[in-house]
């Protein structure tokens, strides 16, 4: 039986559906933080929404091309459901915080390809696009977490960014040596949430600026030298 090639598949058919996945784990996870504050169901949409279609908004815009929530609200709309019914079983889950650290790492792992993938297909350079994936895997949570009064995932230790760096930067070298675009889509993500995944596991973090500790040693010796 012959078999069909992989680079067969339509690709303009599989993003959206990895749009839509994106955006109903991204909701999960500003209805997580939702739920940790106390909000209402109102309140559940709202974190739900943004988190779900931030980061893709941005790309598109960032990119001039239609932005994909306008063209299909499905977004919208399963952002909207996910948010309701995580108003009723978020109460259930016990870890609601570790369970929000790894539907992010699952939505971000997603949108990063995503994001990379689109800004490829549309023909932006390969740094350009390794960009569009890490904003589009880190905009939706930058939002939810500002919208949550949460620490922001850019003002933490903690590797995120980073991850959906490399998993972007795998998608795009892949591509460069003639890789199948699903096999390298898989790498790509397996990249992104492995990462962030090991992060989570075991606390990883980049080393931080130490400018205050050299600032004051500068002084002490200005004051030492005088």
């Amino acid at each position: 039986m012959p078999t069909i090639p992989i680079d067969s598949v339509d690709i303009f058919r599989l993003l959206p559906f990895v749009d839509v996945l994106a955006a109903i784990v991204f909701a999960v996870s500003g209805a997580l933080v939702a739920s940790r504050k106390g909000m209402d169901v109102i309140g559940f949409m709202w974190l739900a929404v943004l988190t779900g279609i931030g980061g893709g908004t941005m790309r598109d815009l960032i990119l001039d091309v239609p932005v994909f929530w306008v063209e299909n609200p499905v977004h919208v709309s399963v952002c909207l459901v996910t948010a309701v019914v995580m108003h009723f079983i978020a109460p259930l889950v016990e870890s609601r915080y570790t369970m929000l650290l790894w539907f992010d790492a699952f939505g971000l792992a997603l949108v990063t390809i995503a994001g990379t993938v689109k800004a490829l297909d549309v023909g932006s350079p390969p740094v350009v696009a390794i960009a569009m994936g890490a904003v589009t895997g880190s905009f939706g949570g930058i939002i939810r977490d500002t919208l949550g009064h949460v620490p922001s995932i850019l003002l933490r230790h903690e590797i995120y960014v980073t991850a959906s760096v490399l998993g972007a930067c795998a998608y795009v070298s892949l591509s460069a040596f003639g890789a199948e675009r699903l096999p390298a889509m898989g790498a790509g993500f397996l990249v992104t949430f492995g990462v962030r995944g090991l992060a989570i596991r075991f606390g990883w973090s980049l080393p931080a600026f130490r400018g205050s500790v050299t600032r004051g040693r500068w002084r002490t010796d200005k004051r030492d030298a005088e």
